[in-house]
């Protein structure tokens, strides 16, 4: 039996993890390719495969888990388009 976490993600499904990637870190200003990001990114397919397909709910779960919100302050340094 294959299990959820094996199954390939379509076009779909990357649609909506890189649509909630994308979202965060707009919201954060996290670059996409920082460690951080990649975390983030790692989360949010985990969290998919896992079952959790709304955006809003699958946002709201990985901000949890990494402790993020929409009006966190970052230093300059960290502040990447």
């Amino acid at each position: 039996m294959i299990k959820r976490s094996q199954m390939p993600l379509f076009d779909g499904d990357l649609a909506v993890c890189q649509q909630v990637f994308d979202e965060i870190r707009a919201g954060t200003g996290i670059a996409r390719e920082s460690e951080e990001g990649e975390r983030i990114a790692t989360i949010v397919v985990e969290l998919y495969r896992q079952g959790i397909r709304e955006p809003r709910h699958l946002k709201t779960m990985v901000q949890e888990v990494r402790g993020l919100s929409e009006k966190q302050l970052l230093q300059p340094s960290e502040h990447k388009p």
